[in-house]
C-alpha cells in the first residue's frame, strides 16, 4: 500500500487550492523570499501556459530560476539547459525546487584511453 504524499501536513489537493502567497508560508525562508519576489513572474507564467496545457502541448521555457508551485504538478515542461530543451514531468516531490535543478547544464565526464602523444607513458600503450 502506497503512502499518500503530503507536504508540511497538506495533501496535494489542499496545496493546489492554495494561492501562491499562501503556499509561500510552507516553504523555507530562503525559498519564501525568492518566491515572494518573483510572484508576478510565476503568476504570469501560470496564466500564459494554461492555454498550451489544455492543448496537451509541452511548455518550453528559459526560466530556470522559477520555483515550482503546486499548480504546476502534472505539467510537462521543457527547460532550456543552454543547448537544448530538457523534458521534465513535474511531480509532488519537486515542490519548492527550481526548474533549473532538473535540467542539468553539464554532462558527466567520461574519460577514454589517452590519445597518441598525450604523455610519455601513453607511448607504452598499444595503439589499437
Amino acid at each position: 500500500m502506497q503512502k499518500e504524499f503530503s507536504y508540511k501536513g497538506k495533501s496535494v489537493q489542499e496545496l493546489k487550492n492554495l494561492d501562491t502567497r499562501e503556499f509561500a508560508k510552507f516553504v523555507t525562508s530562503r525559498k519564501r523570499r525568492s518566491l515572494l519576489r518573483q510572484i508576478e513572474k510565476i503568476e504570469k507564467f501560470l496564466k500564459k501556459n494554461e492555454k498550451k496545457l489544455s492543448k496537451n502541448k509541452p511548455v518550453k521555457t528559459h526560466e530556470r530560476e522559477l520555483i515550482i508551485v503546486p499548480k504546476m504538478i502534472g505539467w510537462q515542461i521543457e527547460v532550456y539547459n543552454g543547448k537544448e530543451f530538457m523534458p521534465i514531468k513535474i511531480t509532488e516531490d519537486m515542490l519548492s525546487h527550481r526548474l533549473g535543478e532538473f535540467a542539468l547544464t553539464r554532462k558527466k565526464v567520461e574519460h577514454s584511453a589517452p590519445g597518441i602523444g598525450a604523455t610519455r607513458s601513453s607511448s607504452f600503450l598499444s595503439v589499437k
